[in-house]
């Protein structure tokens, strides 16, 4: 299908800020949805599936209403990863239509530097609910789904507004499949780069600025999850990071901090552990114990909840897709090597 659009009032400083530099935010928006998009001053020549063209229309049109001021290359994926997000029927990004986003509408909305913050899908929105109304949650799903930003947003909501009187972010400090070494440097400089990903979720949220007086002042602390045991943390938000890579009893030293008036929230992705082989995970195990207890509440992402770039979420989906098609050989193996059901057509096995 192909579609002429206009955006009206025609402007070519705001029109310059929706297409970007070199017109990256065009060809974002060109490979995300796989269409044809060229454009002459403010006609929009669009040419792709008929219900993709008209996502992309109504994005340029929502787009175009924010370049009042300037436009990231970010804040375009973000837009963009909520019209692709596949629904429950199991499509694919890009195959369904578009949805005005109503069902998020009525989510809680987080007052930090970002002051429009809120969940962009059903799973973000749900997470941010049982955040509010539970004093532990669990955030369990693949990579880019905002489990741990979403997190952090709402420890930095609840500390302005004076909820809590500190954030504790802590993670274990586990590679990703290598073996870095010695680290030089002192304690600090050593676990930094394990705790980088909660800096930088700081640094969007709150500012440099206001991070680094935070920390000066006591009411933010990072630590590795080794240094939790032996406390008691009372009138706190905290938030465990990377949960898939604790061992039970780590995750139970640390589920045993939470004391009066403290919220606690753990995330992690139980298809990236990176526990030694036949360590058991910690996050799984306290989801299987935890799953009946009052108090407790469990949010499950999924990669229609991915919203980075709508790449990601299509690398999750065939990661997803051939892990679900290897744990099927197993079986149709088994079944094969059994043989026949039937006696009677059974090989005969007598000399």
């Amino acid at each position: 299908m192909l579609l002429r659009h206009s955006l009206a009032p025609a402007d070519n400083g705001r029109l310059a800020r929706l297409c970007g530099p070199l017109d990256e935010h065009l060809r974002a928006i060109e490979a995300g949805f796989q269409v044809t998009l060229s454009r002459r001053g403010e006609r929009f020549r669009i040419e792709g599936e008929r219900h993709v063209v008209a996502a992309v229309a109504s994005l340029l049109d929502e787009l175009y209403a924010r370049t009042e001021r300037p436009l990231s290359l970010e804040a375009v994926q973000l837009s963009m990863a909520s019209r692709l997000r596949p629904k429950g029927g199991g499509r694919g990004a890009g195959s369904a239509p578009p949805d005005d986003d109503d069902d998020t509408a009525d989510g809680p909305l987080l007052h930090t530097r970002r002051a429009d913050l809120q969940g962009r899908t059903p799973n973000q929105v749900a997470y941010l609910r049982h955040i509010l109304d539970h004093d532990l949650t669990f955030g369990i799903g693949p990579a880019g789904t905002g489990k741990t930003f979403l997190a952090v947003a709402c420890a930095v909501d609840a500390l302005e507004r004076s909820a809590v009187q500190r954030i504790v972010l802590t993670r274990p400090a586990v590679e990703a499949g290598e073996r870095l070494g010695f680290l030089p440097g002192d304690l600090t400089q050593k676990v930094d780069p394990y705790l980088r990903p909660l800096y930088d979720a700081l640094y969007d949220l709150m500012g440099f600025d206001r991070v680094t007086k935070a920390f000066e002042k006591g009411l933010i602390e990072i630590a590795p999850l080794a240094f939790m045991r032996g406390r008691t943390l009372n009138h706190a938000f905290v938030i465990l990071d990377e949960a898939q890579n604790t061992t039970p009893e780590q995750m139970k030293m640390f589920l045993t901090r939470i004391g009066f008036g403290t919220k606690a929230v753990v995330t992690g992705d139980i298809s990236q552990i990176d526990l030694p082989r036949g360590a058991r995970s910690g996050l799984i195990e306290a989801e299987r114990i935890l799953k009946r207890v009052k108090g407790v509440a469990f949010t499950h992402f999924t990669a229609a909840d991915v919203v980075r770039h709508p790449l990601v979420a299509r690398i999750v989906e065939a990661y997803d897709a051939a892990q679900a098609a290897q744990s099927r050989e197993p079986d149709a193996r088994r079944r094969a090597d059994r043989g026949p059901a039937d006696p009677d057509t059974a090989p005969d096995r007598t000399t």
